[in-house]
């Protein structure tokens, strides 16, 4: 039975390719991750799993060791101004251990456009694709390039829904009227997972994508679809720092990840091939309209498995430097008793926080906050959360990540709102006490100022989220086993 590797497991497209690599019998699938709590107990136990990443040599030959068909699903979008040079090291390493460890096709996911146009992200992704096929003499390369993808949770289609919901009128900029071809986040898994029959005399690019259609036409057909009517005027008037701006206010997109997206949307990213139609005539890629349904309907039913903010760099599991010696760390603890109710409701409510089901006292404060992070270029409170009523290590919350979850135990979140400084959010079940408590590691001055200065909301908006979760609590029923998706 041959091994595939999956890198990327836990990213937007990696957690829905893993899912159905895992569910193919004649498959023993692998994967490469940083951090082996971001997965689910399901994949786990399924899956061979190595901690590590490409630029760890050791954990790289230790996955790649006996593998087949490796899948590359790894960029550095939101790493900061040195994305392209860690882009471009980490595919070296791995096309170098990959053509060592004797493995046979490299499937890669890049992105559509041309480089004489393309903006500084998508220049990186080409180079990627470049470098991963650029020993066709020792290992074959499969290189898809896909658009837009429509799906729940993707960053193009969070921010055409909440632009659609939220603005009747929307002045917009003239680069709505660039054309792209969006494609479902289900044919793109569709294509990458079919991609492992595919065994082509030489490498191959290969464009994906559904008919062509400007952003401002994704815009009116997803006002159809939800049934709103949207007044949408494009005018020549608008920078695109000011538009970037404004997605940051009406989107859940941060300043930079919205910066990177209107560079893009700038150029026009076409198919430039036939090789989908030809190598893969079983596909026939969904519709605009119909990919938007199957978004909506995963959102509206609580079954998205994966988000654009979900995925994270960092190994954040725990509070590694409130040990150091030395390291001013501030702490304000609340504790507060739930006699005679079961740790697993309570701990069913602490899972529930933020999203659509607020915080649970003043949440008009917490929405002033989530705006104040936005008007800075932070990520805001409109990310929300990807299900309901359950949580992983590594999901998005509001602007919160999770970083530890201990079923009945122990949340921990670590904040990802601007601030000067670092900040964890705890919540720990002892007995019949629950123990809530805010950590933060000020930087300078500033930092000392801030957290002197928020303390005084803290006396009430803190305590009373205890009291909130633990009201919570006693309305609920016996806790639901949570999704393993």
């Amino acid at each position: 039975m041959p091994i595939v590797l999956l890198t990327g497991a836990t990213g937007y497209i990696g957690r829905r390719l893993e899912k159905v690599l895992r569910e193919q019998p004649d498959v023993q699938l692998r994967l490469l991750v940083r951090n082996a709590r971001k997965l689910t107990a399901k994949t786990r136990s399924c899956a061979e799993v190595v901690e590590g990443d490409t630029f760890n040599h050791e954990a790289l030959n230790q996955a790649l060791e006996g593998v087949d068909t490796a899948y590359y699903l790894i960029h550095s979008m939101g790493t900061g101004s040195d994305f392209s040079r860690l882009d471009r090291v980490s595919a070296e390493n791995f096309r170098n251990a990959a053509i060592a460890q004797g493995v046979k096709k490299i499937i890669y996911l890049g992105g559509l456009g041309l480089r004489e146009s393309a903006s500084k992200h998508l220049a990186s992704r080409i180079e990627t694709g470049e470098i991963l096929s650029g020993r066709p003499d020792r290992i074959r390369t499969l290189w898809f390039r896909a658009g837009v993808i429509i799906g729940a949770g993707s960053t193009s289609f969070e921010m055409v829904r909440h632009l659609v919901e939220k603005l009747p009128v929307m002045i917009t900029p003239r680069w709505v009227k660039t054309l792209t071809q969006p494609i479902g986040i289900d044919d793109v898994v569709a294509y990458l997972a079919a991609a492992l029959s595919l065994d082509p005399p030489e490498d191959l690019v290969i464009d994906i994508g559904a008919p062509a259609m400007s952003f401002l036409a994704m815009l009116r057909e997803t006002a159809r679809v939800l049934g709103l009517r949207r007044l949408i005027v494009p005018v020549p008037l608008l920078s695109p720092r000011l538009s970037s701006y404004w997605l940051t206010l009406m989107t859940p997109v941060p300043y930079k990840v919205g910066a990177a997206l209107v560079e893009g949307l700038k150029s026009e990213t076409l198919v430039q091939n036939d090789h989908a139609r030809q190598y893969f005539p079983q596909i026939t890629p969904t519709p605009f309209a119909e990919s938007v349904r199957k978004a909506m309907d995963e959102l509206e039913n609580d079954l998205v498995i994966s988000r654009w903010c979900d995925s994270s760099a960092g190994i954040a599991c725990d509070i590694p430097e409130q040990s150091e010696p030395g390291r001013t760390i501030f702490r304000d603890e609340r504790q507060m008793s739930f006699a005679g109710l079961p740790a697993a409701r309570v701990f069913a409510a602490m899972v529930s926080l933020g999203g659509e089901n607020g915080w649970f006292a003043h949440n008009f404060l917490w929405r002033v906050r989530g705006l104040m992070d936005k008007l800075v270029g932070g990520y805001g409170l409109n990310r929300g959360r990807r299900v309901g009523n359950t949580l992983r290590v590594g999901d998005a919350l509001d602007f919160w990540k999770v970083a530890d979850i201990v079923p009945d135990k122990r949340l921990l979140l670590l904040a990802q709102m601007k601030l000067p400084g670092k900040a964890w959010l705890e919540f720990d079940l002892q007995g019949e006490t629950l123990t809530q408590t805010a950590h933060f590691i000020p930087h300078g001055l500033f930092g000392r100022l801030y957290w002197y200065a928020v303390l005084p909301f803290h006396h009430f908006v803190f305590a009373d989220l205890c009291k909130g979760i633990i009201a919570r609590a006693a309305t609920l029923g016996d806790a639901p086993e949570p999704s393993e998706e």
